[in-house]
């Protein structure tokens, strides 16, 4: 069985010399940006991260050999995904009030609330910067219904808080937007740079999307079962924000009499019933069925892959689908 390195390292080979290359954009941009912002990007790029959006984009547009010249646009696409995902975790951070990420503090708990929504909305317009230098006007579209989904995710999850009426269907549509919309993103426009027929895109954006929900689902259920150093943050970090996963939710459906979680989002004696939502929650087999869920979009993602020629790229993005749901960050 692979080590969690060894199998990134297994997923990335086939990109591995584009990966430092999208490194490389985001040195440039830091080194064309004034001494603060340097001090601010360098702060943002070097939180630890496994790069996964951006390997989908030079995965999938790898998919078919591509002429030498696409190469710099493709790079430049993975870079640009992976901006507009850093992006919106500084603004997430914020929004949620979150001190730490993944072991390094914040920029809002650092410099403050005005500089996090300055410093995201400067890296939002670096991304599209970045996109539009593709000179793909599809893909350009797509990125920026991409920012809109991600944008509508975190209202939906603002306007949702504390509310613990909330349906399996409402969940899903959010976490589309909050999260699939990109990985989609990543499949869909590394697809079409790489010169991929139109059936094979559609293929890959369905890929994209099917990997990101599960890659939520199972960010949800680690936020109950992973410690805090695996997690980066402090577990049961979504009860303490009112937000309600699909764990948490089919806890409440469960079990509608005294919940603890009604009761926490309610404002009752908050720390007491948030760890008696933990062990309750713990001890169900909510958890089970919720990875269950997770793994019938890995079966779609895997359904798909399975129409698509057996290359060494085909082969990445299949194992890694079996990394989201085996993971630990």
């Amino acid at each position: 069985m692979k080590t969690d390195q060894a199998t990134i390292d297994f997923i990335y080979a086939p990109v591995q010399a584009q990966l430092a290359q999208v490194e490389d954009r985001f040195t440039d941009l830091a080194s064309r940006s004034d001494a603060l912002l340097q001090e601010l990007l360098a702060h943002i790029t070097k939180i630890p991260g496994k790069r996964v959006r951006p390997a989908i984009t030079l995965l999938c547009a790898g998919l078919l050999p591509y002429k030498e010249d696409v190469n710099d646009i493709v790079v430049t696409m993975g870079a640009a995904v992976e901006l507009l995902h850093m992006a919106s975790l500084v603004h997430d951070d914020m929004v949620d009030n979150a001190s730490v990420r993944r072991g390094q503090a914040t920029v809002s708990s650092v410099w403050g609330d005005n500089v996090a929504v300055m410093l995201g909305d400067y890296i939002f317009a670096a991304s599209a910067v970045f996109v539009c230098d593709t000179k793909n006007v599809r893909v350009i579209r797509r990125f920026s219904e991409t920012i809109m989904e991600l944008s509508t995710g975190q209202i939906m999850e603002s306007f949702g808080a504390f509310k613990w009426d909330r349906t399996i269907d409402e969940y899903k549509d959010r976490i589309y937007n909050k999260t699939a919309s990109l990985f989609r993103t990543a499949a869909e426009s590394g697809s079409i740079l790489g010169g991929a027929p139109e059936s094979q895109v559609q293929l890959l954006t369905q890929y994209g999307r099917s990997l990101g929900m599960a890659f939520q689902i199972v960010d949800d259920v680690l936020d109950f079962e992973g410690t805090e150093e695996e997690i980066g943050k402090p577990v049961g970090h979504d009860l303490l924000e009112g937000t309600l996963t699909l764990p948490s939710m089919l806890l409440v459906q469960r079990y509608p009499d005294d919940n603890p979680v009604i009761k926490m989002f309610r404002g009752d004696d908050p720390e007491t019933n948030r760890l008696a939502a933990l062990d309750m929650i713990r001890n169900s087999t909510v958890l089970e069925e919720s990875l269950r869920v997770a793994e019938e979009y890995c079966d779609d993602a895997r359904s798909v892959l399975g129409q698509l020629a057996d290359t060494r790229e085909r082969q990445s993005l299949m194992e890694l689908v079996s990394y989201v749901t085996d993971r630990r960050r």
